[in-house]
């Protein structure tokens, strides 16, 4: 086997697959698609997790209920997880869609036994709905199906390239981090990562790529063993922050 990680789970973030005159840019998913179907053959099992910021995120509601306003947001994770379901049977790539909660017309409900089945049997694995819970981000629900679907890793593909000292767009003295802990993340409130998602992942010893989507091929080159972006887990060396 000629990739690094075995079994992945990928967050794409909503923003990331956004085209400059619409919601989606389906041609970009359709390249994602075939990076993805590339590391399949190479050997890795991959499923995704997809956030809904290029729709709607639950904080938009301002004034209203935050469990509709969140439930909102689930649903546009749906709409994303079957535009990438569709952008990867475009390029060939098996796709199967699980849902938090029940929605039989849209995919399957998610279940541990189930996707794993699915990853086994070739399938890539879009999961849609977050937590199927409203005041959870999905990159809590990113790291929740990486504990149980037993993941090896989890790679956050964001419209950042890093995680950063600081706000970059704010704090002009923000530095790159090559490593870092989710302690050092927790502490510092740094938000490129969800608080829930840090703790969970530092629960649970699970190791965490931060990269940039800027290009498709970074997630090839991520599973394949290059180091790029931020690697978070619970031990890193002094040099590294």
């Amino acid at each position: 086997m000629s990739v690094s990680f075995k079994r992945v789970l990928l967050k794409l973030s909503g923003e990331a697959l956004t085209a400059e005159d619409g919601i989606i840019d389906y041609e970009y998913v359709q390249k994602i698609g075939r990076v993805v179907g590339q590391c399949m053959k190479e050997g890795a099992q991959i499923a995704i997790v997809v956030g809904a910021g290029n729709i709607w995120r639950g904080r938009q509601g301002l004034d209203m209920d935050r469990v509709r306003a969140d439930q909102m947001g689930m649903l546009a994770t749906t709409i994303n997880a079957l535009a990438i379901q569709d952008a990867f049977l475009s390029q060939g790539v098996d796709t199967v869609v699980f849902t938090a909660n029940e929605m039989p017309a849209f995919g399957e409900f998610y279940t541990q036994r189930d996707a794993i089945h699915a990853l086994e049997s070739g399938k890539a694995v879009v999961l849609g709905g977050g937590t199927g819970n409203p005041f959870f981000s999905t990159d809590t629900g990113a790291v929740l199906r990486a504990v149980e679907i037993q993941a090896d890793v989890v790679l956050m593909a964001k419209n950042i390239d890093g995680v950063y000292t600081a706000d970059p767009r704010k704090d002009p003295n923000a530095k790159k981090l090559d490593e870092t802990t989710y302690d050092y993340i927790l502490s510092n409130h740094l938000g490129v990562i969800d608080m829930t998602a840090a703790s969970l992942a530092m629960d649970n010893d699970l190791p965490l790529y931060l990269f940039g989507l800027d290009k498709e091929e970074n997630i090839y080159r991520v599973i394949k063993g290059e180091k790029m972006g931020t690697i978070v887990n619970n031990k890193v060396k002094e040099s590294a922050q």
